[in-house]
């Protein structure tokens, strides 16, 4: 059975958030720290990994995504906060 994972990274300093879903979060939390796909993480250098949550499903995963990219930023922060209570103090 695969796990599929929605994501939240940001910047370094916390101005960017940006939110995926992929089947292999190590894999692609590499790729946009080494900036190897073009687009909007390698651009604004979108790579500190601050929240994920797993699904049985693709289907439940890019629902969940599709929820958290529609919600305001005030949300996914206090998503970020109330998984990772020290998540701005962390080291990149």
């Amino acid at each position: 059975m695969r796990t599929y994972y929605v994501y939240l990274l940001t910047t370094l300093n916390h101005t960017v958030l940006y939110v995926g879903v992929t089947n292999d979060l190590t894999r692609r939390v590499a790729e946009h720290k080494a900036g190897s796909q073009a687009g909007f993480t390698k651009q604004y250098n979108v790579h500190k990994l601050v929240h994920f949550e797993t699904y049985p499903s693709i289907a439940d995963a890019i629902a969940r995504e599709k929820q958290l990219k529609a919600g305001s930023r005030a949300k996914k922060l206090a998503l970020i906060n109330a998984s990772n209570p020290n998540w701005e103090e962390l080291a990149a």
